[in-house]
């Protein structure tokens, strides 16, 4: 019996680790225009459409008749999955995977509780799991037992797409745009939450760590990712070295991971982000 690996579109992860697992998309609208995230519009599609709207783009989550064939198809090979969706109190589609894993045996949903790379590195770590002889069972019972010490901690460049999503007013957006004010926000209860604010990108590095510090020191033991959103990861590049003396030993992640729409249409392009589990 094989344990495979079912994912949602909103997991971010590095390529050669997104092919050892089963992506179910989700979908994502620009007004009239439908799309499937990651199979008929990439992440690099998606920010330059976003760069150029005046209103949010929207996603919709999986249905449960799509979890039931993906499933259908475990069980009719004799295997198990284990299935890690992005957090519920962002979309229904971790409800979806748990209404249609009621009707089979040997399937284990797990809600990351996250997004983007935050919920990719839950991934990373369950491949782990089962590169080791782990069963479906024994990795979402570790994956359940770990996720509250997982953390995603993120810098947000610009504040016009949390203007178009009404979660600051125009006023702030204004004030906040002369100023070049960086927001700080973090995921945790399921949701995008800001935590602290910063004027231009050399202190919103340094508020980056400061947050980073403040949940705990990073476990190297497992996965940590970095991720940005948009046309370039130099943001990603400037924080590195601006923040080098925290990084020890090398433990800095090499590459970047560029996250998608959900995260991008809540923020925007230009996000700075690090996901890791704490001690």
């Amino acid at each position: 019996m094989k344990t495979r690996m079912i994912i949602d579109s909103t997991a971010n992860l590095m390529a050669d680790r997104r092919a050892l697992t089963t992506v179910i998309p989700l979908t994502v609208r620009f007004g009239e225009e439908e799309f499937i995230d990651g199979v008929t519009i990439t992440n690099e599609e998606f920010y330059e459409k976003l760069e150029k709207v005046d209103t949010l783009p929207t996603t919709s989550q999986v249905s449960p008749e799509e979890f039931r064939k993906a499933f259908q198809e475990v069980v009719d090979a004799g295997d198990e999955a284990v299935v890690i969706t992005v957090a519920s109190g962002l979309s229904g589609t971790c409800q979806s995977a748990n209404i249609a894993a009621k009707e089979f045996d040997n399937i284990y949903v797990v809600d990351s509780g996250n997004v983007a790379v935050g919920s990719g590195i839950l991934v990373e770590y369950a491949l782990r799991l089962r590169e080791e002889g782990k069963s479906a069972k024994e990795i979402k019972d570790i994956l359940d037992s770990i996720k509250d010490k997982l953390y995603i901690i993120a810098m947000v460049d610009t504040l016009k797409y949390l203007k178009m999503g009404g979660r600051i007013s125009g006023v702030v957006s204004l004030v906040g745009g002369l100023l070049n004010i960086k927001p700080i926000v973090k995921v945790y209860d399921g949701a995008i939450h800001q935590i602290s604010k910063a004027r231009g990108a050399k202190q919103g590095n340094q508020a980056l760590i400061e947050e980073i510090k403040k949940v705990g020191e990073i476990d190297y033991t497992k996965p940590v990712l970095f991720g940005h959103s948009g046309q370039s990861d130099e943001g990603v590049k400037l924080f590195l070295e601006q923040t080098k003396d925290f990084w020890k030993d090398g433990n800095a992640p090499k590459e970047s991971i560029l996250m998608g729409s959900t995260i991008g249409t809540h923020a925007g392009p230009g996000i700075v982000a690090i996901a890791f589990f704490a001690k």
